[in-house]
């Protein structure tokens, strides 16, 4: 006879942090490292009616240059940069390591002369690590690049312009 009362094994678990883990930290170094396995991320940010806006960054437009910090570029008349700029707020969604990751961040933008792309700096107010036993993530929204030369010349100028806005803002 089994006991209704006695306690379950959990079946998911959730890390809380408010610096990036280092192996984190490392993936948005600005190294592009991992260019070419497609990882995606969602940047989403709510806009003043409460609709969600959403970006889908690649590893060339995200740079942690600080274990709090995260540097991100959006196209200007993106609904989501409008979004961030005025709430001052974003959240950044993917999976890494069997895991999906969910960073809220507290974000403002960083004018730079002669950039065409709207920079951001955000500071992580909060992120998470949510796991389940009975599963592993391996992927979210995976892309491939179709001109890899191309895109990584783009995303190495984009990255020197998040340093540049992320130097800007300390």
């Amino acid at each position: 006879m089994s006991d209704h009362n006695a306690p379950q094994p959990s079946l998911s678990s959730q890390t809380v942090f408010d610096e990036w883990p280092p192996e984190l930290r490392a993936l948005f170094d600005g190294t592009l490292a991992i260019a070419n396995t497609g990882f995606t991320a969602s940047l989403c940010a709510a806009d003043r009616a409460h609709r969600v806006r959403t970006a889908l960054l690649g590893a060339g437009e995200l740079l942690a240059p600080d274990a709090r910090t995260l540097a991100f570029a959006l196209w200007p008349s993106s609904r989501t940069a409008q979004s961030v700029i005025a709430t001052g707020r974003a959240t950044l969604a993917f999976v890494f390591d069997d895991a999906f990751y969910q960073v809220h961040l507290d974000a403002r933008r960083v004018p730079l002369d002669d950039v065409p792309l709207t920079c951001f700096v955000g500071t992580i107010e909060s992120g998470e690590i949510q796991r389940v036993g009975y599963a592993r993530l391996t992927n979210g929204i995976v892309f491939e690049l179709t001109d890899a030369q191309s895109a990584l010349a783009r995303w190495r100028e984009q990255l020197d312009w998040l340093k540049r806005a992320a130097s800007a803002a300390a």
